[in-house]
């Protein structure tokens, strides 16, 4: 109503210009009475409304629908395009505008209905249809939009009024979607022959993408997209990449077809960027991925995974993670088979003795690689950290106790001097390493008593590489596992210190005794609870030996009252001076080696029977230390018959012409060699300590709760012990027990016990 008002207003004044020169009215009633007064200028209406003339509005209308024609027509307009304007906004101004909104409407339907007959062309083949139709749509457009500048005024007047009128744009529309593209017939073609360029395009051919481009975006305009296009084309695409992932996961190995999946992906979505409407993109990807990746997932890891892992495909890994992580139930998937490949690989190194030797080595390549892939390829994913822990700790522990006595003789070999191929930092990365494979053992007891035993012969012997180093790993293990673990290895370490300064003072002692001895003794004051149990054994030491030994003793308990010296052969060690053909030189052996050479002293030969009645050593002792001074390297005995084993009719003879360009000599030592019956019997004791164990937290529980169930003892057991143990040991060391009188069975509820105080 405003509007009408404000056109009225601007008629009136219209008329009112043409009636006067400037459009002014004097008021002269004020300006005669008073000379010299300031004249008023006031603007009126008319008072009668301007009517137009009788053909006006048809004659107008013809003008404007000439100018309609051409433009539909692609031909010169006769008229100014401002003079168009202005009659139509005219007639608006008059109210005629439902009349030449239905009129205006009329034309531009007559005019799309006329371009149907171009489409029924059977002659026309896919392409030139397609681009028939997008060249009707393009000038549809380009006239649509001329002539909406032409009636513009009526646009954005009446039209914006009326809100259940389309606007003159989307009036054209409207127009071209109800009489061109809903036509069944010319609906089925232009998306048949886009469906067809899609798939040329996909089967590698170029095609015109901004024809596709283009009809795509009028399929979207005209809002027929999702059902015409869209619906057909996600059908088609499930079709295709069904046949095509069933075809090449057949054809082609696994990281050639991740090569394809990850292209066949960029080609989609540049696709999408290309010419698709963007509401496509989800449903489009989620497609291609279900049929190339979704249906395969199984079937791509039992092929292809382990391949990638034993090759160390870092690139391919991180793309099937990559790719596995866009598809729902990927990642669990891929987890599953990477635990168990974990487990499958591990266990292989773990459950094949004949691999023993590399075993640690093994498993510590096996673990940097598994964290490479899991850090580089898996996006350090917490999950698969996870998994690998888990079956890490899985497989070790499938073969019980090998693996812990395994690393504490790695990390020995580490330790021990001679072992020149790490730097102290190398050292520690080495270490920290051992001890995340350590982590994973339940077994830890049977790590500790090898561990232990190894320490000693490094520490008694002189033998380690670095004093730190061995603080290092000792520190490590205490912070792993508690220092209840490490007490009795500190104490091994506080030994050889308190026997450093014991050895000082008895040095001072020696020297004010009458009679000084020729020969230098050492002597280690070991703690018996901190070290390996040695096997006591008797041999027959030289008198000069015996006499020191006693002097040792009188100075040592006339210190420490109380305490009982026993003394071990088998960790003590000699240097020997020994005058050969070529000159002097020094043997370093072992004691057992001392014995049997001093013999040669007295004597130029002697057989093995007449060594062993003299020496005391155990025979099979014997025979090792004999077959290191005859066999080895340094042979400073001959043996007859020559060979390599020491059998029982063997002689054995001082070897004058024994040659070598050090002086000082180190024979290698037989007992540094771990024996069968060593770690057979280190193992042993590793069992008898579980038992005590066993025994302990039976009673300290059952001291407790005074009663309880069977199951119930089971449980908190399991929870104290620091060892794997088996249901079957538990109830036996419960009967044990019962057996000692420390507890005793319900006599109603046999599965009930009783603490007997």
């Amino acid at each position: 109503m405003a509007e009408d008002i404000r056109q009225d207003k601007k008629a009136n004044f219209s008329a009112l210009t043409e009636h006067n020169n400037n459009g002014v009215t004097k008021i002269s009633g004020l300006a005669s009475n008073k000379t010299g007064a300031s004249k008023k200028l006031v603007i009126k209406n008319f008072k009668d409304r301007p009517k137009l003339a009788d053909n006006y509005t048809e004659d107008t209308w013809l003008k404007l629908r000439d100018a309609v024609g051409a433009i539909q027509n692609s031909t010169s307009i006769k008229y100014n395009l401002e003079e168009l304007y202005q009659a139509v906004e005219n007639l608006c101004s008059y109210k005629v505008s439902p009349t030449l909104y239905k009129q205006l409407r009329q034309v531009c339907e007559d005019h799309v209905q006329a371009q149907i007959h171009q489409f029924r062309e059977e002659s026309l083949d896919s392409l030139s249809f397609l681009k028939r139709m997008n060249r009707c749509w393009q000038d549809h457009c380009r006239q649509t939009i001329m002539i909406r500048s032409i009636f513009l005024f009526l646009d954005r007047t009446y039209v914006l009024q009326n809100s259940l009128l389309p606007s003159i744009w989307d009036t054209g529309l409207e127009l071209f979607r109800n009489h061109i593209v809903s036509d069944g017939a010319v609906q089925k073609r232009t998306v048949d022959g886009i469906l067809e360029q899609i798939e040329r395009e996909r089967n590698g051919e170029t095609v015109d993408r901004s024809l596709l481009r283009s009809l795509l975006g009028m399929l979207s305009d005209l809002q027929v997209y999702k059902e015409s296009f869209e619906e057909r084309f996600l059908m088609e695409t499930n079709r295709l990449y069904a046949a095509e992932g069933q075809r090449l996961m057949q054809e082609r190995d696994v990281p050639e077809y991740l090569h394809h999946v990850a292209r066949r992906l960029e080609e989609e979505n540049d696709r999408v960027i290309s010419y698709l409407d963007q509401s496509t993109q989800k449903p489009l990807i989620s497609n291609v991925e279900k049929q190339l990746l979704g249906e395969h997932m199984t079937a791509i890891l039992q092929k292809g995974l382990s391949i990638l892992l034993d090759g160390n495909r870092v690139m391919e890994l991180a793309l099937l993670y990559q790719l596995f992580s866009k598809v729902k139930g990927g990642l669990p998937t891929l987890l599953q088979h990477w635990r168990d490949y974990i487990k499958s690989f591990g266990g292989e190194i773990v459950g094949t003795p004949e691999k023993d030797k590399d075993m640690v080595q093994d498993l510590l390549d096996f673990k940097d690689k598994m964290d490479n892939v899991a850090q580089g390829c898996f996006n350090r994913n917490e999950s698969f950290i996870n998994a690998m822990k888990e079956a890490f700790e899985a497989f070790i522990n499938n073969r019980p106790n090998k693996p812990a006595e395994l690393i504490a003789k790695y990390v020995d070999c580490k330790l021990r001097a001679g072992n020149k191929e790490a730097t102290e930092e190398e050292m520690e990365r080495i270490l920290d390493k051992i001890m995340i494979i350590f982590r994973f053992i339940h077994g830890k007891d049977v790590f500790e008593a090898f561990y232990k035993k190894d320490l000693a012969k490094r520490l008694l012997v002189g033998k380690s590489a670095s004093v730190d180093a061995e603080k290092s790993m000792l520190s490590k293990l205490k912070h792993e596992c508690g220092a209840a673990f490490t007490s009795k290895l500190e104490g091994m370490f506080k030994d050889m210190e308190l026997s450093k300064d014991v050895m000082i003072q008895y040095k001072q002692y020696t020297q004010n005794q009458s009679e000084p001895s020729q020969l230098e003794l050492t002597v280690n004051i070991l703690t018996m609870g901190y070290w390996p149990s040695y096997t006591p054994m008797e041999v027959h030491l030289p008198p000069e030996m015996v006499k020191l030994q006693e002097v040792f003793k009188l100075f040592y308990l006339g210190k420490h009252s109380g305490r009982k010296l026993q003394w071990q052969p088998t960790l003590g060690h000699a240097v020997l001076k020994t005058e050969f053909k070529e000159g002097k030189k020094e043997l370093q052996v072992s004691l057992f080696q001392t014995l049997v050479l001093l013999m040669f002293n007295e004597g130029e030969e002697f057989s093995v029977e007449e060594i062993k009645s003299a020496t005391g050593i155990e025979e099979g002792e014997l025979r090792r230390t004999l077959q290191s001074l005859a066999c080895g390297k340094a042979r400073v005995l001959n043996k007859s018959p020559r060979g390599k084993d020491i059998e029982d009719g063997d002689r054995f003879n001082f070897n004058n012409d024994f040659r070598h360009k050090l002086f000082r000599i180190k024979i290698n030592q037989i007992q540094m060699k771990e024996t069968v019956e060593e770690q057979v019997s280190t193992t042993e004791r590793v069992f008898q300590d579980r038992q005590y164990q066993i025994d302990a937290a039976v009673v300290r529980i059952m001291k407790m709760r005074k009663t309880l169930g069977h199951n119930l003892l089971v449980s908190e057991l399991y929870n104290q012990l620091k060892f794997p143990v088996k249901p079957g040991d538990l109830k036996k060391r419960i009967e044990s027990l019962i057996d000692r009188d420390y507890m005793e069975r319900d006599k109603e509820s046999p599965n009930q016990y009783h603490y007997v105080a």
